[in-house]
């Protein structure tokens, strides 16, 4: 990732849902985001911009099968930045600044280390992790402006993709 100017805000969303099963085992089941403040940011790949934004939210989502809901409408509605009628600090939220959101599929979240080698089984595998974010980006574009939600990979959605948009 290049061109992102940072805010001193980082916050880290953990959904975390239980199942019990017909064997009475507890299930845990959890998805990841880190989130950042931006003034701006964008996404490369080979040097090419595949996505930007300007001033909103940078959001790092590891995708494992939980609960998308929760991760959308606490990512949306996090107090992050001023209000500058008020003076407060942590007031309003990106859907009140009326600013975008770039969602980065981000499978290195669930990385743990086993010895000295990274071992990422947990995060969910390549073919059922798109089918998840795209579900994501929609419960996001639902929610929200869907022009303020920007994404890093094309979709199979019928929506075109939004990337090298600012």
């Amino acid at each position: 990732m290049h061109s992102i100017s940072l805010y001193p805000a980082i916050a880290t969303v953990h959904s975390i849902s239980r199942r019990v099963n017909s064997t009475k085992k507890l299930q845990i089941r959890a998805m990841r985001a880190v989130v950042q403040r931006v003034d701006s940011a964008s996404v490369e790949v080979d040097g090419r911009v595949v996505s930007k934004i300007g001033p909103g939210l940078l959001v790092l989502v590891g995708l494992h099968e939980s609960d998308a809901d929760y991760i959308c409408r606490k990512v949306l509605n996090m107090r992050l930045f001023p209000n500058d009628n008020t003076g407060k600090g942590w007031d309003l939220n990106v859907m009140q600044r009326n600013y975008s959101v770039l969602l980065v599929s981000q499978f290195t979240l669930y990385g743990v280390l086993k010895g000295n080698k990274p071992d990422f089984h947990v995060a969910l595998p390549p073919l059922k992790a798109k089918p998840f974010y795209e579900s994501l980006v929609d419960k996001f574009r639902k929610a929200y402006q869907s022009d303020a939600i920007k994404v890093t990979m094309q979709l199979d959605s019928a929506q075109p993709s939004n990337a090298e948009e600012s």
